[in-house]
């Protein structure tokens, strides 16, 4: 137990480790090798999760996370010793993965995916989103409301998305329902609400390790010429794909971020993933996701690889992207954005754009960096 609680003080940054240089020697002479990796158990197979019944009738305290612009989402609250047997410990390698907290880079997530959603340089409609590591699951929730057509929520313990994720997901649905938040109305199918229209997406649960998790998963494929129907159209990029848009926000929501002073904001550059928009429609063939998103999930060294390489699999070619939000080093477990970035830009398919960091001087660096096909 002594060993859980470390990794719990390290998780959030506190102790004095290795530098990152040091860290990033590790990664140039092969991700992995770290020393004090502990062996981890043989992975258990991936499996689908399915909502039962009982599950779905059994309390579940849920609680109001509020976010900026006035929008409210719920999430469940789960004691982990009666779930995994597990106390006093954010994780334990192998066996749980942390995914019954609600870490705070979830949170900047969300707000990032509004912010961006509001400039113009991201929609959900129509599109194919995974969550990754999902926890809670409030980004994948997130894209849901915003009118995905398809979300599927992946964590490594079947128990976190039986008693945690499935719960989060129907307590929001719901909320949207009563009309209690706004959405946009994207599809004549949908929640009805008197405030709008909650498309109802077609939603999945995935739990299992990275390493072969693509078996259940929508794997992506080339979408040359010679996989697009005959009648879809030639996509080609140019200049003004990389102009800014008139952000699709509902009423409500401009307002708020006018009273808060921060609504005009200069245009920018789109980073290039604006071809996800421009690229993909939900009448395609099915090949993989547009969206993958992650919060908290690079922070073991050892697991970068198996998680790059599944995203490589999953994500929807050329026009998919990947939002990936966690702390810039992750002291004593040995994993960081910076890391997985440095992995990326190595395999060189993919480039990177920093969206956003929250530094306050006090604690860890915490990062949002978009990915996306080159």
């Amino acid at each position: 137990m002594e060993e859980n609680v470390v990794f719990r003080f390290n998780f959030g940054g506190a102790v004095t480790t290795p530098q990152p240089e040091t860290l990033l020697k590790n990664i140039n002479a092969g991700i992995g090798t770290v020393a004090e990796q502990p062996s981890l158990p043989s992975p258990t197979p991936p499996e689908e999760v399915f909502p039962s019944e009982d599950e779905e009738s059994a309390s579940c305290v849920m609680e109001p996370v509020v976010l900026q612009g006035g929008l409210t989402l719920l999430k469940g609250r789960v004691n982990s010793q009666s779930v995994l047997k597990v106390a006093n410990s954010d994780l334990i390698p192998g066996k749980y993965e942390g995914g019954l907290k609600l870490w705070e880079c979830t949170i900047d997530l969300v707000e990032m995916l509004r912010r961006e959603i509001q400039d113009g340089q991201l929609s959900f409609r129509g599109k194919r989103v995974l969550e990754l590591g999902c926890g809670h699951g409030l980004p994948g929730i997130f894209a849901c409301l915003k009118g995905a057509s398809s979300v599927h929520f992946q964590d490594f313990n079947p128990e976190v998305l039986k008693t945690l994720t499935i719960k989060n997901v129907q307590a929001n649905l719901e909320q949207a329902r009563a009309g209690l938040v706004r959405v946009n109305s994207v599809s004549p199918d949908g929640i009805a609400s008197n405030k709008g229209l909650v498309v109802m997406p077609d939603i999945h649960y995935y739990a299992g390790d990275w390493s072969e998790l693509h078996e259940l998963l929508s794997v992506g494929r080339s979408c040359s010429s010679g996989d697009r129907d005959s009648g879809s159209p030639d996509v080609r990029m140019n200049a003004s794909d990389f102009s800014e848009p008139k952000p699709e926000s509902d009423s409500n929501e401009l307002k708020s971020i006018s009273h808060n002073g921060s609504r005009n904001r200069p245009a920018r550059k789109l980073s290039g993933s604006r071809a996800c928009e421009r690229g993909h429609t939900s009448s395609a063939q099915e090949c993989g996701y547009d969206i993958i998103l992650m919060s908290e999930t690079v922070y073991s060294l050892a697991s970068l690889p198996k998680l790059y390489e599944l995203i490589k699999k999953c994500i929807c070619p050329p026009y998919g992207v990947v939002y990936v939000a966690g702390k810039k080093h992750y002291f004593g477990v040995g994993g960081g954005t910076r890391q997985f970035k440095h992995l990326v830009e190595e395999d060189g398919i993919m480039g990177a754009h920093l969206v956003a960091d929250f530094a306050d001087g006090s604690s860890n660096v915490r990062e949002i960096w978009k990915f996306f096909m080159k």
